[in-house]
């Protein structure tokens, strides 16, 4: 988003890193991602960022301009890294085709 920096990707990294959304031994969601020895797949989505308050075609001008945004990614991405979790990332501004498997009713959204 406009306005976010390198200081603001490392704060969602480290929340990233240590957000308890795994369940424990007794169905509780209390396990983070290194807790679970999981990994991350740190994907570019800037229509995240779409917005819908006016007419019929969605606007993006919240966005950061595409050399920040690709620099953001990559060092949000090395920075969870960095934290200790392993990462794979897609191809930013690319057209992709992600399968996942969502185990759970519950997305997040976290903001810097």
């Amino acid at each position: 988003m406009q306005g976010d920096d390198a200081a603001a990707a490392e704060r969602l990294a480290g929340k990233a890193a240590k957000l308890r959304i795994f369940r424990d031994g007794d169905g509780r969601m209390n396990r983070s991602v290194a807790d679970v020895g999981g990994s991350a797949l740190v994907v570019s989505q800037f229509t995240l960022a779409a917005d819908t308050s006016r007419g019929n075609r969605p606007g993006f001008s919240a966005a950061a301009p595409p050399e920040e945004g690709r620099r953001l990614y990559e060092h949000f991405a090395a920075s969870l890294a960095a934290l200790g979790v392993p990462v794979e990332t897609g191809q930013f501004a690319g057209d992709m085709r992600v399968r996942l498997v969502n185990d759970g009713p519950v997305t997040i959204w976290m903001e810097s």
